[in-house]
């Protein structure tokens, strides 16, 4: 039989038990909200796509809360983002660091693109580039496909000489990059007559396709290139660096959760140039969600059930 005396004691040991089961929760809950990453992305379809795939892949074979900031906006933005820790991830290209982010010249070598950007990333802003998907979303020049077919043309070369008769279309962010229009000319020796429509990169192929312009800037994997029956032209020159996308994170959260880097280096070599333009195309032209896009994908590869 308890003594009335012994109350308080009993009461002071139950109180501490509570307590004591209390902070240990708190403590556990906000352990549970550390764990947790964002994944971002730029603002066009191929990059949610890759931020749906990378954020799935992660949220089904981690215990790892898993954040999305997607369609942030360009190049810079996504990268001062990652710099900053406003997101721990996003999907970004080798070409694209070597020349906008390093202002390094153009090298047409995968493997050594790869390399200069792998170690500098880490040396200067302590990001780590993981291991490439597969695809090569390198910039082209493209026409319709009749239409080239007509004149013959089947590489950048092949434009030179009806070049004071076609009109171009170029979206503001080709028009400016350094591995952009300028840069080409310079290289292909040759400026079109026409003075070329700036244009929304989201009107260009309908445009080009409806014969509004004769050439835009494109990317290698954009689906708009299958559904408008365009056709790329080989850059027989190698202006254009190779663009082989790979997830770039912050080092501090691969320490901090070192399964990531395993997790998303299943990617690697899972996504060809083919197969890129036809989740894109999917996105684009079938209207189908980004999300189950990405899920179909992965389930297709054997890295989800």
């Amino acid at each position: 039989m308890i003594r009335m005396k012994q109350m308080p004691i009993i009461l002071t040991v139950f109180f501490m038990i509570v307590i004591t089961l209390f902070l240990s929760g708190c403590s556990s809950s906000k352990k549970d909200d550390q764990k947790t990453i964002t994944v971002g992305s730029k603002h066009f379809t191929e990059q949610e796509i890759l931020g749906e795939i990378m954020a799935t892949l992660l949220e089904e074979k981690s215990d790892i809360n898993v954040l999305r900031k997607l369609n942030l906006g360009g190049t810079m933005v996504c990268f001062n983002a990652l710099r900053t820790g406003d997101i721990d991830l996003y999907a970004e290209y080798s070409g694209t660091g070597l020349v906008n982010i390093l202002n390094k010249k153009t090298i047409p070598e995968p493997e050594k693109v790869y390399e200069i950007v792998q170690k500098n990333f880490d040396e200067q802003f302590g990001l780590i580039w993981l291991k490439p998907f597969g695809f090569n979303n390198t910039y082209t020049l493209t026409m319709r496909k009749s239409h080239a077919q007509t004149l013959d043309i089947e590489t950048i070369s092949d434009v030179i000489p009806y070049k004071d008769r076609l009109l171009p279309g170029f979206d503001a962010e080709f028009v400016e990059r350094p591995d952009g229009y300028q840069g080409l000319t310079e290289l292909y020796g040759f400026e079109f007559r026409k003075k070329f429509r700036q244009m929304d990169p989201g009107l260009m192929y309908k445009a080009l396709a409806e014969g509004a312009v004769d050439i835009i800037d494109a990317f290698a994997t954009d689906g708009r290139i299958r559904a408008y029956d365009l056709v790329t032209l080989k850059d027989d020159r190698h202006y254009f660096p190779p663009y082989y996308a790979a997830p770039l994170i912050r080092e501090e959260t691969l320490s901090n959760y070192p399964e990531i880097g395993e997790i998303l280096n299943s990617l690697a070599g899972m996504i060809s140039n083919k197969k890129m333009q036809e989740l894109n195309y999917k996105v684009d032209e079938q209207e189908m969600d980004p999300a189950d896009v990405a899920r179909a994908f992965l389930i297709s590869k054997g890295l989800l059930e």
